[in-house]
């Protein structure tokens, strides 16, 4: 059935008529993402990216097919930073500023947990009391964990909490186990349901905590997409802005109370911030998710694969929202997809590849990569999927862009 479904997508991209300044055609050179040279650190080597799939990698719109920069004409660089990727977006039309590979595999740490968040928040009562398993409590040793115990009893409010402002691996567990109903793992495949519900076509969760496994991935324009259905909650706003909480006593357990505080310094240090995610293993290095609002206008940054010298994660984020803020309002080079619209029927999905009407970008895309020794997992597309994404290419001719 997979072969079959590549077989489709290939198909179908060879009948389609060739964009020009896309992927596989005439396309313009690749525009190097300006970079600040980071220290070098000892970590593990980076798996090398799954084989690309032609349609994920232009939704949104194929000005979004680049391994490299992608802005408006006419606009102000960027700041240099040292993620290997990255996404500006506006929270409220939906509209893609810029980015450095948007479409680029990276391993997402506790960023992940922003997954969880949009499928599991609207399934679980926040004052609901509940008690935390030995299963829940089996996270990789060394890693974050706020400090729950099994047997411990919580609201799931506080369980939420403590995902979000310390990162709790063992939070996300007992999240994923309470939001699925039986167990962890079922709370992973509810994720990946969600993210493919979103348009992340390129996001595939293995722990529901963005510990590292073996075939876990996602992409900064995918971020977006999950970290808009967030803060498109009430709860999740007031959570990721909230800068601390008690941990209650366990008598049962003898383990006292405690206070936890918001490891995200955008919301202390950003005028207008609205909160979002820090995240870190050797793997993947710094990842990071945040938000602000200024004038009225709400833009999301996301990155991926940054070090934390010369500029932590946080601060290279708060570079970039700094960079958008200054960016005319009908700037664009692409837009998030809505929920759902990549799974509806196949005459509502060829806007997913339609670039905006707006400013033609400053650069197109550059051939996408691909390694088969590659060990992750690759998800293919339903066939559903196939045909929207593919009939979006025989639907519109778009224009050269520079």
């Amino acid at each position: 059935m997979r072969a079959a479904l590549l077989a489709a997508t290939t198909s179908a991209v060879l009948l389609a008529p060739v964009p020009v300044g896309t992927a596989g055609a005439s396309a313009a050179p690749t525009v190097r993402c300006p970079r600040v040279p980071a220290p070098a650190a000892s970590r593990p080597p980076r798996p090398s990216p799954p084989p690309a799939v032609p349609g994920q990698r232009m939704v949104g719109g194929a000005a979004l097919d680049t391994t490299g920069l992608v802005v408006p004409a006419g606009v102000a660089a960027p700041p240099k930073i040292t993620a290997t990727s990255w996404l500006v977006a506006d929270l409220d039309s939906g509209q893609v500023l810029g980015g450095c590979g948007p479409h680029e595999y990276g391993t997402p740490a506790s960023v992940q947990k922003l997954l969880l968040a949009a499928t599991m928040l609207p399934k679980l009562d926040p004052k609901q009391l509940v008690t935390v398993t030995e299963a829940d409590m089996d996270i990789e040793p060394g890693s974050s964990a706020v400090g729950l115990v099994a047997g411990g009893r919580y609201t799931v409010e506080t369980i939420w909490l403590g995902l979000l402002l310390n990162s709790g691996n063992e939070a996300a567990n007992a999240l994923a186990r309470l939001g699925s109903g039986t167990d962890s793992a079922a709370g992973v495949r509810a994720m990946n349901e969600q993210a493919h519900h979103l348009g992340a076509l390129q996001t595939h969760a293995v722990t529901p905590s963005g510990l590292d496994g073996r075939g876990q991935f996602t992409s900064a324009y995918d971020l977006a997409l999950i970290a808009r259905a967030c803060f498109a909650q009430p709860t999740f706003r007031r959570y990721a802005l909230t800068e601390q909480t008690s941990i209650p006593a366990q008598p049962a357990q003898r383990t006292k109370g405690f206070e936890i505080q918001n490891e995200n310094q955008l919301i202390y240090r950003y005028p207008g911030a609205l909160g979002g995610k820090t995240g870190f293993t050797d793997l993947a290095r710094h990842t990071y998710v945040g938000a602000a609002e200024r004038g009225g206008r709400r833009l999301v940054v996301t990155l991926l694969g940054a070090e934390s010298a010369p500029a932590r994660g946080w601060e290279q984020g708060a570079a970039l929202l700094d960079w958008g803020f200054t960016l005319p309002r009908d700037a664009a080079v692409g837009r998030l997809v809505e929920p759902g619209e990549l799974t509806a029927t196949p005459s509502a999905a060829p806007s997913a590849l339609a670039a905006p009407g707006a400013p033609r970008p400053a650069a197109a895309s550059g051939p996408a990569r691909s390694d088969a020794g590659w060990l992750w997992s690759v998800t293919a597309l339903s066939g559903a999927t196939v045909v929207a994404l593919m009939g979006g290419l025989l639907w519109r001719r778009r224009r050269r862009l520079p």
